[in-house]
């Protein structure tokens, strides 16, 4: 610890410690929780043992019980963290009860240490705060192997012959050492047995001199929005009640897409009014997720105002004060830098689904970085006994679910693709980092929004802008053509084949030829592409969904679900081997070529066991198949003839885009997608329509 009363430096606020003031009962376990001992796993001792893997043909069943019970004991009565010891009695004002002791190693509350120290020249920290009552402030730091060690210990007490403390200020100041592999740093608050202590404005704050942004930095947020309209109002109200975001906030674009606008929720007035010259709406056509970004991304450069831009969905729930802590760590980044915030459920509150990805350049797929996975649980497993979670993680691109991106890397390198949805971010990410500007994931800054376990691209219009839009910016990122494209396609399409989902293969090749087209194509075909991919869709028998079971023939038998029946990976690769030849075979025994209308199917699944998998769908010719919203069902069919045309079909695109690709990766470059110049004739056409709505009012 460095001494506090530092008077030759000026300090800047840039972690402000917050607590939940709705949903408490369902995120409080992000911000704050009882502390216990951290466990030490055995591989933060020694990392060899990650290295090593498990002979589970060495364990009896006896052995195994006893592990599980072991597992199940360890993590309490209750199964995860308890949040018992403390009251959060406002935003920013925590009382912890008499004799008891409270952890902020918490998703929101620990300050990120390592990622100030690799990305700012940030060289210390200072925790500052108001106690009152009598306990204990302790501050610990960690390291990127996930093992803690205390910093200060500072005692509350009043002074005199008053014992308890009124209104203490206490502080402390940190060196920022140990932590170019990762670490945090956070306090506990332990009351006396006597008395509860409370911990009022506490918060982390950095060296002015180290900034470098200069002048007062101000942000504008762009929020796209198609027929969600409440969704969205409800996160511009968010907005309008963030005090201390609003003193940096130059402009909400709010651009809708829908026909349900948001102007025409009945609490829209007053949220404009609160708001005034910090909301601007936009009326434009539907886009797509990259156009209504785009939109906002544009006006802002076009106003020449504010030096960042966030991104932010409109369905998402914000944490108001993350986006500060992103513009604050903004300003001092030693380079432009896109600071993106992590995405947790919607649904489950405390997982964590992803804090950013990485592009798996060999199959131009994302992937999570270091092993770590998604869908952590905090109220399982915290922050504090996750020593993986403590290691610096350099990302490839940030979802747009919230981004935010200086104005000088928009001028730079220019806005979205106009590709619609899908793969946007992904690009963009990637495109910055080649041009020099990193995507900083930044641990503390998230929003909640809908996970993707309800959805299946397979089953919507979305397959094709995912196919599309992916190989897309393998052409503009990579110039030098690879056969993995085929076997990626081959594979995609083989495995929507043995599902049964022949109008989803019929996408992915749209999208080739539409690839092939070349970018003029791509660009044009922008605001009507949505419309004919549902139209070619809705063609196949697979799409064609109605309400009730009622609506189709009894199944014949019951299926035995795929989860009940595990196999190991060679099993299930042969096996989807002999399905794809059977498939592709005329004549073989046991497969009909075709599911008659008269027919009944054979059985029916639920979506959960047709997503991502066709392990349901062996040894059967038909099926009834939940939707993945649950809302319908539709009668899947065997088609061998049609699965044996597309996948050749599939064949033949993907190999003359693997024999064109070093042309139309000159193409797509040469044209500039994502330019101010581009985006701007695609928006004139919306710009005079408001213009001659303006009027016409």
């Amino acid at each position: 610890m460095v001494d506090s009363n530092n008077a030759s430096r000026t300090w800047e606020t840039v972690v402000r410690i917050v607590y939940p003031t709705r949903d408490a009962d369902l995120t409080m376990p992000l911000y704050a929780i009882d502390w216990t001992p951290q466990h030490l796993s055995e591989t933060m001792l020694d990392s060899r043992i990650d290295m090593k893997t498990l002979e589970f043909g060495q364990m009896n069943e006896s052995k195994f019980q006893h592990l599980v019970r072991g597992s199940v004991a360890g993590s309490g009565a209750a199964g995860g963290v308890r949040t018992d010891s403390f009251t959060a009695t406002s935003r920013d004002e925590i009382r912890v009860k008499a004799g008891h002791r409270t952890s902020l190693c918490t998703f929101f509350n620990a300050f990120p240490a390592a990622y100030w120290r690799r990305w700012t020249r940030v060289d210390s920290v200072r925790f500052v705060a108001t106690a009152s009552g009598t306990g204990r402030v302790l501050l610990y730091r960690s390291n990127g192997r996930g093992l803690s060690f205390p910093v200060a210990a500072i005692t509350v007490e009043g002074s005199g012959s008053t014992k308890v403390a009124r209104n203490r200020t206490i502080a402390a100041e940190v060196p920022m050492t140990d932590l170019m592999d990762g670490g945090y740093f956070w306090f506990d608050a332990e009351a006396s047995a006597a008395n509860d202590l409370t911990i009022t404005h506490a918060a982390w704050q950095v060296p002015q001199d180290r900034r470098v942004a200069e002048g007062n930095t101000t942000l504008s947020i762009a929020i796209a929005t198609f027929n969600r309209p409440s969704y969205c109002l409800n996160q511009l109200v968010a907005m309008s009640e963030a005090t201390e975001l609003r003193k940096r906030l130059d402009t909400i674009y709010c651009t809708d897409q829908g026909t349900d606008l948001v102007k025409n929720q009945s609490g829209f007035p007053a949220v404009a009014a609160e708001l005034g010259q910090q909301l601007t709406y936009i009326r434009q056509r539907n886009l797509g997720g990259s156009g209504g970004f785009s939109r906002g991304m544009y006006e802002t450069v076009e106003a020449g105002k504010s030096t960042y831009c966030l991104l932010l969905d409109d369905d998402a729930i914000s944490e108001p004060e993350a986006i500060l802590r992103a513009l604050q760590f903004s300003d001092y980044t030693v380079r432009p830098t896109l600071v993106g915030g992590g995405m947790l459920h919607l649904d489950n509150r405390t997982v964590l689904y992803s804090q950013g990805e990485r592009v798996d350049w060999y199959r131009m797929w994302m992937t999570p970085s270091r092993g770590m996975g998604y869908n952590h649980d905090f109220s399982v497993e915290p922050l504090r006994d996750a020593p993986e979670r403590h290691q610096r993680v350099d990302e490839d691109f940030n979802g747009w679910w919230m981004c935010m991106i200086p104005v000088t890397v928009l001028k730079k390198i220019g806005l979205s693709l106009p590709v619609f949805i899908k793969f946007d971010d992904i690009e963009y990410g990637l495109r910055a980092k080649r041009a020099g500007f990193p995507t900083v994931c930044l641990p503390g800054v998230a929003v909640w929004h809908q996970a993707w376990h309800g959805k299946d691209n397979a089953r919507t219009w979305e397959e094709y802008f995912t196919n599309r839009n992916r190989w897309i910016a393998a052409l503009l990122l990579k110039p030098e053509p690879s056969k993995r494209v085929i076997f990626e396609n081959l594979y995609s399409d083989a495995s929507l084949g043995l599902r049964f989902i022949y109008s989803a293969m019929a996408l992915r090749h749209q999208a080739l030829r539409d690839i092939l087209r070349g970018p003029q194509y791509i660009v044009d075909c922008l605001p009507t592409k949505l419309g004919e991919m549902r139209e070619l869709r809705g063609q196949f028998t697979d799409a064609q969904a109605k309400p009730s079971f009622d609506d189709f023939p009894e199944p014949e038998r019951e299926l035995v679900s795929p989860r009940y029946r595990p196999q190991g990976a060679k099993a299930r690769r042969e096996g989807g081997i002999r399905q794809i030849v059977r498939s592709l075979i005329p004549g073989l025994p046991g497969r009909r070529a075709c599911v008659n209308d008269g027919d009944k199917p054979d059985v029916a699944i639920t979506a959960q066991d047709t997503a991502w998998t066709w392990l349901a769908f062996a040894g059967i010719d038909s099926a009834l198949v939940t939707t993945p919203d649950g809302n319908g069902v539709a009668w899947l069919k065997r088609d061998n003839a049609r699965f044996r045309k597309s996948m050749w079909e599939g064949y033949r695109l993907a190999s003359q885009l693997v024999r064109d690709w070093k042309r139309l990766s000159a193409e797509y470059r040469a044209y500039d997608l994502p330019s101010l110049k581009t985006w701007g004739r695609i928006f004139a056409v919306d710009k005079a329509s408001e213009s001659k709505g303006s009027k016409a009012e």
